[in-house]
């Protein structure tokens, strides 16, 4: 006999206490810690526990019974479904205030490193619209919530829906096969919009199989769009051939959605074969205009090709790149090392003002790019090399190519792989300008250096307005008498 289960509590005028991590919010009832998504602090709301776990619980907010002071109108009609934009309830202000709290609580409970007091926050020049690329998947079957679903016609049993179930959208948290179709975004400028749309309405139309990414089958698989300050335009459009004739309906495609936007200067594809939608190993095939985009920085130009790294917030990323220079502390002698320096953005950005810049970087096709952007700048005194960075940057590599005066390291999300750490303690640069996108992954970095190491200055820096993301940039500088 199964075990009847016991109906999870339900909340009756509960007050939103504070921001949590992952843009939740977080109250207290009696003695249990409440996680809350899409509320701000000061809000009084009934809660209905969704899960409950043995030191906290899950909750949604059914009814807001009085709404918080910082609480705006979301922009965006898919708030609270697509799961993008976390904070777009919460007034800009108090976003960046959280951030900055989140970037203290990260470097002091993880790190527990002696910190200085930090920098306010930068915040981004731009709170829609900033960015310059977003990837879309697209679904052959795609997710209602439940509310759309109560709206459904009925299914008449031997009749065939006239349902289109076919989208072009974003994951669902925490979902690798539910996509939720975006009619507007507002992160990007809005022909992004209209491009993504025409491209939708033109499979439907012409009968263009979506993917179905646990059958591994559909022609139309995934989109990237992006653009660039010097107004250049880029799409990349992810295809799965699997029969004949596949090729000339994607061609079809994309030649009507070249036609319909001259904006666009490069239309590549991909057929991807793969169980995963990453296409670093996969060629891409330019289809029309050229196989890159340029953005352009304090008067210099970066090349951006399909599989380039490039800041997604490019205003931002000049504000970013500005404070670690700064960092640097650069007088024109130094020999610096950029490590995951990607298509040398940084590196390039700061050769002006040293001796000499190597760049180290994992995708071969980014270093290509970085050797591009020198070139093209007349730079002459940077070097790069391709490939895992615990596998090139060793005690042999540094006497061979010279001790760094100045590392600057901006590494992926997992930070620095501890065999990093240890060659960068064993070079003893002066100084160590350290940029992360996760604070908590830098704050474990920051207590294996703590020992040689002082943090001499933070500064945070918001990249993704509406989003709990932030980035810090970190000075350490040598400890004296070590």
């Amino acid at each position: 006999m199964t075990r009847k289960r016991k109906p999870l509590p339900f909340f009756e005028n509960v007050t939103i206490e504070a921001v949590a991590a992952e843009g939740k919010c977080v109250t207290h009832i009696d003695d249990m810690v409440v996680f809350v998504p899409f509320v701000v602090p000061g809000d009084v709301v009934d809660l209905q526990i969704r899960k409950k776990k043995h030191k906290y619980c899950e909750a949604e907010a059914v009814r807001i019974v009085s709404p918080s002071d910082l609480r705006v109108e979301p922009m965006c009609r898919h708030f609270g479904v697509c799961g993008g934009c976390k904070w777009q309830n919460l007034r800009y202000k108090e976003q960046l205030k959280a951030k900055q709290q989140q970037v203290y609580d990260q470097l002091s409970r993880i790190g527990k490193v002696q910190l200085p007091e930090f920098e306010p926050i930068l915040g981004s020049v731009k709170i829609s619209e900033y960015r310059n690329k977003l990837e879309f998947g697209c679904a052959n079957r795609r997710w209602y919530t439940k509310e759309e679903i109560a709206q459904l016609p009925p299914r008449v049993e031997g009749e065939e829906s006239n349902l289109c179930d076919s989208a072009v959208g974003f994951h669902i948290t925490g979902s690798f096969d539910k996509i939720y179709p975006i009619e507007r975004c507002y992160l990007m400028d809005d022909l992004h919009n209209q491009i993504r749309n025409e491209i939708r309405d033109y499979a439907i139309n012409r009968g263009i199989t979506f993917f179905d990414i646990r059958q591994q089958t559909g022609l139309l698989r995934d989109l990237i769009l992006r653009n660039s300050n010097t107004g250049e335009w880029m799409l990349i459009v992810q295809f799965h051939f699997e029969q004949d004739g596949d090729a000339d309906l994607a061609k079809g495609l994309l030649q009507h959605v070249a036609d319909c936007f001259p904006q666009l200067t490069s239309v590549m594809y991909v057929d991807n074969q793969k169980c995963n939608d990453t296409f670093g190993d996969l060629e891409v095939v330019c289809f029309r205009g050229n196989d890159h985009i340029f953005e352009t920085m304090e008067g210099l130009k970066f090349k951006v090709g399909p599989k380039s790294f490039y800041q997604t917030n490019t205003d931002q990323a000049y504000h970013l790149y500005s404070v670690a220079r700064e960092f640097a502390g650069l007088t024109g002698n130094e020999l610096v090392y950029d490590l995951y320096t990607g298509t040398g953005t940084i590196a390039n950005f700061v050769a002006g003002r040293a001796r000499q810049v190597i760049g180290i970087e994992y995708v071969p096709e980014a270093i290509e790019d970085a050797k591009v952007n020198s070139r093209i700048n007349g730079i002459d005194n940077t070097l790069f090399y391709a490939g895992d960075m615990k596998d090139i940057l060793t005690d042999e590599f540094i006497a061979t190519h010279g001790r760094p005066d100045v590392i600057i390291t901006d590494p992926p999300r997992a930070g620095m792989h501890p065999d990093v750490v240890d060659v960068i303690l064993n070079a003893s640069p002066r100084r160590i300008v350290y940029v992360s996108c996760n604070p908590a992954t830098q704050a474990r970095d920051l207590a294996l250096m703590d020992a040689k190491y002082r943090v001499a200055k933070v500064q945070p820096v918001d990249m993704f307005p509406h989003t709990p993301h932030v980035e810090n940039v970190v000075m350490l500088v040598l400890r004296e008498n070590v």
